[in-house]
C-alpha cells in the first residue's frame, strides 16, 4: 500500500437525536445519526408512525371500507 494517501482512522463520538452518545471507531472525529437501538421501535418495542401527508390515514379509510 502506498504510504500517507489513506484518511487518520481514531476515535469518534456518535450522537443519535435522541441524545445517547456512544464512542466508535471512524475516520470522521464526530457522526450524528437519525435513530440508535434506544430508540427504535424494534428494540423498544413502542410503534410510532409517522404520518406523512396523510398517507396514514388514507390507508386505514381504505381498509375500513373493505371490512364492511
Amino acid at each position: 500500500m502506498k504510504s500517507e494517501i489513506h484518511p487518520k482512522y481514531g476515535r469518534s463520538e456518535v450522537t443519535c437525536a435522541c441524545g445517547n452518545t456512544w464512542a466508535t471507531g471512524s475516520v470522521q472525529e464526530s457522526i450524528r445519526v437519525d435513530i440508535c437501538d434506544k430508540c427504535h421501535p424494534f428494540y423498544t418495542g413502542q410503534q410510532r408512525i409517522v404520518d406523512t401527508l396523510g398517507r396514514v390515514e388514507r390507508l386505514r379509510k381504505r381498509y375500513a371500507k373493505k371490512e364492511d
